[in-house]
């Protein structure tokens, strides 16, 4: 690689967004923004677009590990009362066969 070339960043998403914050919430200029971050104008650009398209998803609120399982004994429970409900219809049926012979 060259001198002139400088390496390529790697910005986490949550580095990202505060170098959006800067320029678009903090009113920080973009070409300050750029040059303290080391990237160009249309990248910024890019990631603002990305933000905009896909930022419904933050939004959507997706179950996390407790109320999956939650949900998970709750359908186990649903099950087993199910099976017992079918248990005691089954031997009801037997008494009264039983009863009216």
């Amino acid at each position: 690689m060259s001198k002139s070339r400088k390496r390529r960043s790697n910005f986490t998403a949550e580095q990202k967004i505060r170098i959006l914050r800067e320029h678009l919430l903090e009113d920080v200029p973009l070409s300050d923004v750029c040059d303290r971050h080391g990237i160009r104008p249309s990248q910024f650009y890019t990631w603002q677009k990305q933000l905009f398209e896909h930022g419904a998803q933050v939004f959507h609120r997706t179950p996390d590990r407790k109320e999956r399982e939650l949900k998970k004994k709750l359908q186990k429970l649903q099950d087993q009362t199910r099976e017992k409900d079918e248990v005691i219809a089954e031997v009801t049926r037997e008494l009264v066969f039983l009863k009216n012979d």
